[in-house]
């Protein structure tokens, strides 16, 4: 038999909606994201108030310290990828976190600064507001079944 047709991302992401397992993954990976979460919020805090850093560099201090926690943990539980190539998959997902990253950058200085909101709020909306594109990437790039064959 022949390889099955390619779907385009945006049916793979409908057609992934109505599948139990997508929403166990997703669990998963926010229970991951929370540990994340707290590490970064915790990091940005102390950058910010401690050490008295610009809100942009406290994130990047932050984002780097989390993202690696998270990748061991998603590779290992979330998505069983462990059979794939790590370093392949590492460098995938620390290039979907890079986006989401800037993303939430993004979010991050338009609430600072346009929004008024304070540092550690906007930094914890931001975060929340990068998490579908992490997800989603995650799964269909990183730790995707053609991540685990590379």
């Amino acid at each position: 038999m022949g390889e099955p047709a390619r779907l385009r991302p945006h049916t793979r992401v409908r057609h992934g909606i109505g599948r139990r397992h997508n929403w166990v993954q997703l669990a998963k990976f926010c229970a991951v994201g929370g540990s994340g979460y707290a590490v970064n919020l915790a990091l940005f805090a102390a950058a910010v108030k401690l050490a008295n850093l610009h809100h942009l560099a406290a994130a990047g201090i932050a984002f780097a310290v989390a993202v690696l926690n998270n990748f061991w943990w998603n590779r290992h539980w979330t998505f069983g990828a462990r059979e794939g190539h790590a370093g392949f998959q590492a460098a995938r997902f620390f290039a979907v976190s890079a986006v989401a990253f800037v993303f939430a950058a993004l979010v991050l200085e338009v609430l600072i600064t346009r929004a008024g909101v304070p540092e550690i709020a906007a930094q914890a909306i931001s975060i929340g507001a990068a998490t579908p594109l992490n997800f989603v990437g995650n799964k269909m790039w990183s730790f995707g079944l053609r991540a685990r064959a590379s």
